[in-house]
């Protein structure tokens, strides 16, 4: 039995209990009030963390282990995502696309990414170029071409926080411009994806097959 994933899955009701717990002792034994407010502050402040901060850290724990399952299960706990403070729901809202994204639930992963952009937290600022990157990868996956470019492109302008996911960005864009016969600025893409010089095998791949194209390409 795994007592973590019960507590963090029925805190919030458990932080109910200790709080009528706290009003049981105030009503019923003299001078309960004594003891009920240790009650009563255990309570709130175990509610106040499961509605404002919610399961995330568990969450990405999940997910980093490969457990997508547990992860969804207990992503389902939380019951008012809205109330959760910002850069924690914007965090959330970005669980919820990876977790579509596994699954192929393309609009779904979609609606949940421009949720946490909306959510406009500063702390997350840093993810925006990533989210947009992931905005972008979704609309090639649906063929809207013109839309992926404008977000690819907004992703690079507003930073990727390594090497791999910049890469990925110019990989798509030149990929973009050949499907456009812009072969000038295709070029200029493939070059600052080489540049990089990424370490993912995919996209090591990805690379190679391109520069293969870009040699047969006058200019």
């Amino acid at each position: 039995m795994n007592l973590k994933k019960y507590y963090v899955k029925y805190r919030l009701f458990l932080s109910i209990a200790i709080i009528l717990i706290g009003v049981i002792i105030h009503i019923t034994i003299h001078k309960g009030y004594q003891w009920s407010w240790m009650f009563y502050i255990g309570g709130i402040l175990l509610l106040l963390w499961d509605v404002l901060i919610g399961p995330m850290r568990y969450i990405q724990q999940l997910v980093e282990a490969g457990d997508m399952d547990g992860a969804k299960e207990i992503i389902k706990s939380v019951r008012f995502p809205k109330l959760l403070i910002p850069p924690v729901r914007s965090g959330y809202y970005l669980l919820q696309s990876n977790l579509a994204m596994v699954n192929e639930n393309l609009d779904e992963a979609e609606a949940n990414i421009r949720k946490s952009l909306n959510t406009k937290s500063d702390l997350m600022k840093g993810y925006n170029g990533v989210s947009y990157l992931q905005l972008g990868a979704i609309s090639m996956k649906k063929g809207n071409i013109k839309d992926a470019y404008s977000q690819l492109k907004e992703a690079v302008k507003l930073g990727l926080p390594d090497k791999e996911n910049e890469a990925t960005a110019y990989v798509q864009l030149a990929s973009i411009c050949i499907q456009r016969q812009d072969y000038r600025v295709a070029k200029s893409y493939f070059r600052k994806a080489k540049t990089l010089k990424p370490s993912t095998p995919e996209l090591v791949q990805a690379i190679k097959d391109m520069e293969k194209y870009m040699s047969r390409i006058p200019g």
